[in-house]
């Protein structure tokens, strides 16, 4: 048992390590989505078609996704506090290259250093809450990080439109970096890894198990491949790729031009539906998981959702013509509530591993989630310059067939999830009596 004093201790660091982290997975989400509320003012700067601002958003996405394991070994090894402190750092100077760049390759390059610098926090979110957190409330923990994250999706919806409309786009990512940079140094000051650095015993201890040593640095090739040759740590990446790689660009880039194109709506509009989906999205997200940790079931609520998820796209992909505004509110509503099948695949990685290696399985299935997006966002954009050469002058047929890719890929995720393991909510490597 712990005295007070060591209880009071334990809720502070435990909660500081959570808000600064997720006010950090904030600006990952929205730098995540930005592209879609000001496609026309990027595509107008820097005089781009569909093809190149795929292009162009995507370039988060690619290095996010290269970067999701070396993030799972670096979490496991030198800790979420050092990683996310120096992310912070990268992401502030990327996003004020990105507000600077008078051309398409700077711009680029902007972009990949802010994915470079955002691609460390969700992965060390996870991490804090597997060692700050009781292992039964893991599930409804990434509830609530993948909510507040969304938070930033939503503010780079709807808000951000309204935004540049009084000042320049410019403007408001630079300030982004600024503050992206004082994330990093608050957190270099008050984050601490686990209990442990602070004198605490380890959630485990406290819960009448023994305590794992944390990775040492030269083990981790070793982790690595122990989580790799697990057959059940790979079905959640390809959910991930389906239904998050989908969303993703729908929401981040896609969503705003296709409703504009395919149902006349003006740009705030358009951008209340992808709002709309976001927060909830993030609601959602906050049921699902503890929902799964409730029933102690990771599959079937899945599958569920999954279902939903490709159904939801149905009405967008079939739609010959506008549809009426309750038609395309409550479509964006029901793709929003189902996305969050994805967010369970980091609960069921990481009950398919030690624990010691949670950080390199979570990190494997996430590389799913961009690894769809950086395809989907070009790929959509591409199919588009079929129908149509100019963004701007998108027909409702073009911007329809973009979607329809997207429709297949929530398919795919579906299939996928069919491969889930199951869990119960409980580790399998672990003894349970």
């Amino acid at each position: 048992m712990l005295s007070a004093e060591h209880t009071r201790l334990l809720i502070r660091l435990r909660w500081t390590a959570f808000f600064l982290l997720a006010g950090a997975y904030v600006l990952v989400f929205f730098h995540r989505t930005a592209p879609a509320a000001i496609a026309g003012e990027l595509a107008r700067d820097f005089n781009v078609g569909p093809a190149s601002l795929g292009a162009l958003a995507s370039s988060y996405f690619w290095i996010y996704m290269v970067m999701q394991i070396p993030t799972g070994v670096l979490a496991d090894t030198l800790g979420p506090r050092r990683i996310v402190a120096l992310g912070g750092v990268i992401a502030g100077i990327g996003s004020i290259t990105f507000a600077l760049a008078d051309t398409l390759w700077v711009a680029v390059i902007g972009r990949t250093l802010v994915g470079l610098g955002v691609s460390f926090p969700f992965i060390a979110l996870l991490k804090i809450n597997a060692a700050w957190f009781p292992e039964s409330r893991f599930a409804t923990l990434n509830g609530v990080t993948m909510f507040i994250g969304n938070l930033g999706a939503a503010s780079a919806a709807l808000p951000l439109a309204w935004v540049v409309t009084l000042v320049s786009w410019r403007t408001v990512f630079v300030a982004l970096g600024l503050l992206s940079m004082l994330l990093a140094l608050v957190t270099w000051l008050r984050v601490r890894d686990r209990p442990e650095d602070a004198g605490l015993p380890t959630m485990r201890e406290l819960d009448g198990k023994p305590a794992h040593a944390p990775l040492p640095v030269g083990d981790w090739k070793a982790g690595l491949a122990q989580v790799a040759r697990r057959r059940a740590s790979w079905p959640g990446l390809f959910v991930n790729a389906g239904i998050a790689g989908s969303l993703f660009s729908f929401a981040g880039l896609w969503g705003v031009p296709y409703l504009m194109a395919a149902h006349g709506m003006e740009r705030a509009v358009a951008a209340q539906h992808t709002t709309l989906l976001l927060v909830v999205f993030a609601c959602s997200c906050l049921g699902i998981g503890r929902l799964s940790d409730h029933l102690r079931r990771r599959k079937p609520v899945m599958l569920s959702y999954a279902a939903l998820y490709v159904a939801g796209w149905l009405p967008f992909v079939l739609a010959d013509g506008a549809l009426p505004p309750l038609a395309t509110y409550a479509t964006c509503a029901l793709i929003g509530v189902s996305a969050a099948a994805f967010s369970l695949t980091w609960a069921c990685a990481k009950e398919v591993n030690p624990p010691a290696l949670s950080g390199m399985a979570t990190s494997l299935v996430n590389v799913g989630c961009f690894l769809g997006a950086a395809l989907l966002q070009p790929l959509v954009g591409w199919v588009i310059e079929l129908y149509s050469p100019s963004i701007a002058e998108a027909t409702h047929e073009a911007v329809t067939m973009g979607i329809r890719v997207l429709a297949v890929a929530a398919l795919g995720g579906f299939v996928a999830a069919c491969f889930i393991r199951e869990t119960g909510g409980r580790n399998l490597t672990e003894s349970h009596g």
